[in-house]
């Protein structure tokens, strides 16, 4: 019995042996060191100023200058795509959107690209705002404000106990890491740093000749001009990749002022069938070929409330990626409402793209609205307050119990009809 264990023993002791000598064989070791392992590096991103990867879908991104509307679109404008603007009617909040836009990139080092055809293209660089230097991302409490205000204490409200567990309404947008820069819009960008930025403009005046074409075309000679233009600028600087191995990497920000009014020579806001039908949409189709082969971001605003056909406004909004409209309370009755007196309009997310993946990423909420501050451009969540008071007319309670389906949030859907809100 004890010499079979020893067999059994010396069986299971030999390949031990034979592998701890395998070490000092040099064709073995030579056999190992032949793998066909190789340690997977990560992959590097294009390392450009102002530009950073989406946390979303990975594709490359710059910010449109206003923070809070770079947390609804997603993080930021991804490079290679379109923005639209539908324009407010009074074009104030739009052109101010386009100013935040170009004087990001003047901060980020950035070439430009203005077209106009209202406003000289100088003008509006004259109005970019002055970046603010010192982060505000967590403004200060403003004046009037009463602080340390104890929620125990004899004098404070008290609400309902079934609402008191509800979340409470952050109204603020705001991402967990900050991307993109300030701006005071009260103050000017200083010159030394706008003359820094390389600039190249489009005015439409002083690129159509002083004779009128006799030719019938169908389209715009004005968008064929622009269009020959923008690609000029992205061969000629090297955006579509052909001579980066001497130039440091950058990006095109391209800003185009009310596209289809009929200062560009173009009829869709004056007649519901227009001449130049197709116009617009071919344009649109080329500048997306040289958005997508460049390193370029293009925002457009358009004057959208005066195209009579809605057939063209929806064939424009599809050919852009992403679209937001601004709907400005000024000269409508929510202006004098009490219910809207902390905002000057509402924002609309209209579309946003698809890209590298099979869902978009939505903002939380769809009633958002807009403020202009003493020094900033905001974008909240609309949150209306409370009925409290007898001396609210009618309408305004009709207004605040439409509003209170449309949020949905809490003891707004118990408000049904034209009734109060239940506190």
């Amino acid at each position: 019995g004890h010499l079979v264990y020893v067999n059994i023993a010396i069986n299971m002791a030999a390949p031990c042996r034979s592998m701890s000598g395998a070490g000092t064989d040099p064709d073995f070791s030579a056999t190992r060191s032949t793998t066909s392992f190789h340690k997977k590096s990560r992959s590097k991103f294009v390392s450009i100023p102002g530009t950073r990867p989406s946390v979303q879908n990975g594709q490359l991104i710059v910010s449109t200058g206003v923070t809070s509307l770079d947390y609804v679109i997603g993080g930021g404008l991804a490079v290679g795509t379109l923005l639209l603007i539908e324009e407010d009617k009074y074009d104030s909040y739009s052109r101010m959107l386009l100013k935040y836009f170009l004087a990001e990139g003047v901060v980020c080092g950035h070439s430009l690209f203005i077209a106009s055809a209202r406003d000289h293209p100088d003008e509006i660089l004259q109005e970019l705002p002055a970046p603010l230097l010192d982060d505000i991302a967590n403004p200060k409490p403003e004046e009037g404000q009463t602080q340390g205000i104890d929620p125990e204490g004899p004098n404070s409200m008290k609400i309902a106990w079934r609402y008191q567990n509800l979340p409470k309404v952050q109204t603020a947008l705001a991402s967990s890491s900050r991307f993109g820069h300030y701006y005071d819009v009260s103050k000017p960008m200083d010159p030394a740093m706008r003359e820094t930025a390389k600039c190249n403009t489009f005015f439409l005046p002083n690129e159509l000749p002083f004779q009128s074409s006799t030719e019938t075309s169908r389209v715009n000679i004005g968008y064929t001009k622009l269009l020959r233009s923008i690609q000029g600028v992205i061969r000629r600087e090297g955006f579509d990749g052909a001579s980066l191995q001497n130039k440091p990497r950058s990006i095109l920000r391209i800003g185009v002022h009310s596209l289809g009014s009929a200062l560009w020579g173009d009829d869709i806001c004056c007649e519901e069938n227009p001449h130049y039908l197709y116009s617009l949409t071919t344009f649109l189709y080329g500048l997306r070929a040289l958005l997508r082969a460049s390193l370029s971001v293009c925002l457009v605003t358009v004057p959208s409330h005066l195209i009579q056909n809605k057939a063209i406004m929806g064939r424009v909004t599809k050919l852009c990626d992403t679209v937001i409209g601004l709907e400005s309370f000024r000269g409508s009755e929510r202006e004098t409402n009490p219910l809207y007196k902390d905002y000057h309009g509402l924002l609309h997310v209209k579309q946003i793209p698809h890209l590298n993946c099979l869902m978009c990423e939505v903002p939380d909420t769809k009633d958002l609205a807009f403020k202009l501050k003493r020094k900033q451009f905001a974008i909240e969540r609309l949150h209306l307050p409370p009925d409290l008071s007898d001396t609210v007319s009618r309408l305004s309670k009709q207004d605040l119990a439409e509003s209170a389906k449309l949020l949905r949030l809490g003891c707004g859907a118990t408000a049904t009809g034209k009734k109060h809100l239940d506190f």
